[in-house]
């Protein structure tokens, strides 16, 4: 899903900027006794965080340096990889490992890498097992990889749906948002999540024959995030519907899969064949595009 990968990136860039500065203003030890209550007071200049999942600090001045030194990579995969491996060794208990190894995840899942992204991604849930974007990610790669003629395609459909299903409950818990970070963005990289995890969710009932399942699901992905819908999807519920015999219904979503693929012809050229078949089927025309 390019488009989830790229919008996500671009959201995460201010969600993890964040993060950033609380990881700095908390790198302070914590206090050996907590105050009455069980919470730990958060250290001096920490800033005050959004209902959520509190974002990881750092407890020493050395494990914020190394993490920052660490952190500097944006670009390379294989290399954030062995900084966050070497980080983790040199810091078992840091709460920051999580971030690294997020970004380790997202680099390789730009790099198409879904071996990597995968390991990446087991690597935080390892850490966070909650963690809405690591379930998604390593849910769609399961989902995506997976064949009809893998002997244990059962076992990793499985483990993909329930992945992606926890991940439309986590969403709205397990995020880690400070202070002073846009509603907005909040909103839209939620809403991007949920609508990747139904996606994956479709798609594995899709690929289990399981139809209206997956048009259910596949319409949840799109309505989760309306504002712009991932052509893959529509191509997909399509094909969906198509299969369900609902023709005119299917050639209508086809059109759009043609409007909105642009010149994405990995889309654009499936969702073609598509549309011409079902205008033989149906032997009508196009539906003409929506007027703004």
């Amino acid at each position: 899903m390019k488009r989830a990968v790229i919008q996500g990136v671009l959201i995460l860039a201010i969600l993890s900027f964040a993060v950033w500065a609380e990881a700095q203003s908390s790198a302070q030890p914590a206090p050996q006794n907590p105050p009455a209550g069980g919470q730990a007071a958060p250290a001096a200049g920490a800033a005050t965080t959004l209902p959520g999942k509190r974002p990881p600090q750092a407890k020493t001045d050395p494990e914020l340096d190394a993490w920052k030194a660490a952190s500097a990579n944006k670009t390379d995969p294989a290399a954030a990889e062995k900084t966050a491996d070497d980080f983790a060794t040199k810091f078992p208990d840091s709460e920051l490992r999580v971030l690294l190894y997020k970004n380790a995840m997202r680099l390789y899942q730009n790099a198409n890498n879904a071996e990597k992204t995968e390991a990446m991604g087991r690597k935080v849930l390892g850490l966070d097992g909650d963690d809405p974007e690591a379930l998604v990610t390593v849910s769609e790669v399961i989902a995506e990889r997976t064949h009809d003629t893998d002997i244990d395609k059962d076992q990793r459909f499985a483990e993909a749906t329930a992945m992606a299903q926890k991940a439309t409950q986590t969403v709205d818990t397990d995020i880690s948002v400070p202070a002073n970070t846009p509603q907005e963005k909040i909103d839209s990289y939620k809403a991007l999540l949920r609508s990747n995890a139904y996606s994956i969710l479709g798609t594995i009932e899709f690929k289990k024959d399981d139809f209206p399942a997956a048009q259910e699901k596949l319409q949840k992905s799109i309505d989760a995030y309306p504002s712009d819908p991932d052509p893959v999807v529509v191509l997909r519920l399509a094909l969906t519907l198509d299969k369900q015999g609902k023709y005119p219904e299917a050639l209508k979503v086809a059109t759009h899969a043609v409007e909105i693929a642009k010149d994405n012809t990995a889309i654009l050229t499936p969702a073609k064949r598509e549309v011409d078949r079902l205008q033989q089927l149906t032997g009508s025309a196009a539906p003409a595009p929506p007027k703004n």
